[in-house]
């Protein structure tokens, strides 16, 4: 089992959750969450007088896959998230050891 954090575009969440869908990934968690990378934000411009935003808004989602489908996450995220613009969002791919299903005590690949 494989977890996938995916920081995205708050813009491309809804993309991105139906690409998912489509490829039969119903179980994540999603967070809204702000940030920066090496764009260390951007410049607003808010009555007239420009602003300097150091953390930008992003959504941060969760979900523990099995490992033969990693590879269609992987690709159904990156192409609904995809906008070729700076900030459009990164990758995380983890080991997950075990899963537990709390409320049936299933284990492993079963609890998914």
């Amino acid at each position: 089992m494989k977890k996938v954090e995916a920081i995205i575009r708050p813009s491309r969440f809804e993309a991105v959750k139906q690409r998912l869908a489509d490829i039969g990934i119903h179980g994540m968690n999603y967070f809204e969450i702000r940030g920066f990378g090496r764009q260390r934000g951007h410049t607003e411009v808010y009555r007239g007088s420009a602003l300097q935003v150091d953390c930008v808004a992003k959504i941060k989602l969760e979900a523990v896959v099995h490992d033969e489908a990693l590879d269609k996450v992987l690709e159904a995220i990156c192409s609904a998230a995809r906008t070729g613009n700076i900030g459009d969002g990164k990758i995380f791919i983890y080991d997950v050891a075990d899963a537990i299903r709390i409320s049936t005590g299933e284990n492993g690949d079963a609890a998914l």
